[in-house]
């Protein structure tokens, strides 16, 4: 591998109805924006506002562009479908289009694996070949750190989590943030202000939460065998209110070695989103950055 930290990437983040974007050199931020778009928009209306966006960032520096998106990825050829709350884009071939216009590569993936290779490169899992990024919030999916590097299945499948049966469900029905206002007639935000006030009912519904997080997390054990689970999403401000329960319940895996050396944390990097596509570029490439 090339150790080189004199790249400058530019990392690009949907969500919903917004847009980041930010500029990364020697692993720091140096500039970013966060814009409003129009997610009801033409595909062409929204591939002006993407390309307008970063316009305003790129600069003579800047020497690739990672992109993370809430869809269904074509890694190889940059083709993204279906993407969520954007009923336009059903099929945008964003990597041949940016590439036309900022004649640097492009690399795409989905959140949940930007999220996952982000903390790789930045975040708290530098030291490790195998890694799993669990984004619990409004969905439940994960990114899959294998020998050092993203794996994102054959059709950008891997990692989806969230879809597999559970109870009578499943993951994603019980550990997302949906679950609160179906199961318990209250948003997370107000769960979890009144946890930070040691409210005894919403401290019994993350413990419950924590429950069932526990068993997704015996279900990856069972699947990847990873050195280190990293969560992110909305859910994981919470963690202290359901960490107990959940290791609990991760107590009770058969393999008793494999527990010894996992750790389960909480993602500390505060801009996961841009860190995460600006990560792209650097796995593609084959580059590690110097710890």
């Amino acid at each position: 591998m090339v150790n080189n930290t004199n790249n400058s990437i530019l990392g690009v983040s949907f969500s919903g109805n917004t847009l980041l974007v930010g500029k990364v050199k020697n692993s720091k931020l140096t500039k970013s924006i966060i814009r409003k778009i129009h997610n009801k928009g033409s595909e062409e209306e929204i591939l002006a506002e993407l390309i307008s966006a970063i316009y305003d960032v790129f600069d003579d520096e800047i020497t690739g562009i990672g992109i993370g998106v809430p869809s269904l990825v074509d890694v190889k050829n940059g083709i993204v479908y279906n993407v969520q709350k954007i009923p336009s884009w059903r099929e945008v071939h964003l990597k041949d289009i940016l590439e036309s216009y900022f004649e640097v590569k492009v690399y795409i993936n989905n959140d949940a694996n930007c999220f996952a290779i982000g903390e790789k490169y930045f975040g708290n899992a530098k030291e490790y070949e195998n890694v799993l990024g669990l984004i619990i919030g409004t969905g439940v999916g994960a990114g899959i750190i294998f020998k050092g590097h993203l794996y994102s299945g054959t059709n950008c499948g891997a990692g989806e989590l969230g879809s597999l049966p559970y109870r009578e469900h499943d993951f994603e029905y019980y550990c997302s943030k949906s679950y609160f206002e179906i199961k318990y007639g209250m948003k997370f935000e107000l769960l979890l202000k009144r946890a930070l006030n040691k409210d005894k009912i919403a401290l019994a519904v993350f413990e419950q939460y924590g429950y069932d997080l526990g068993n997704l997390i015996k279900t990856i054990l069972y699947t990847t065998d990873p050195e280190i689970i990293i969560l992110g999403g909305t859910i994981s401000n919470a963690f202290p209110f359901f960490e107990k329960t959940m290791l609990d319940r991760v107590k009770s895996f058969i393999y008793k070695h494999s527990l010894k050396k996992l750790k389960i944390i909480p993602s500390q990097q505060p801009e996961t989103a841009i860190f995460g596509a600006v990560a792209l570029f650097f796995d593609a490439q084959n580059i590690t950055l110097k710890k």
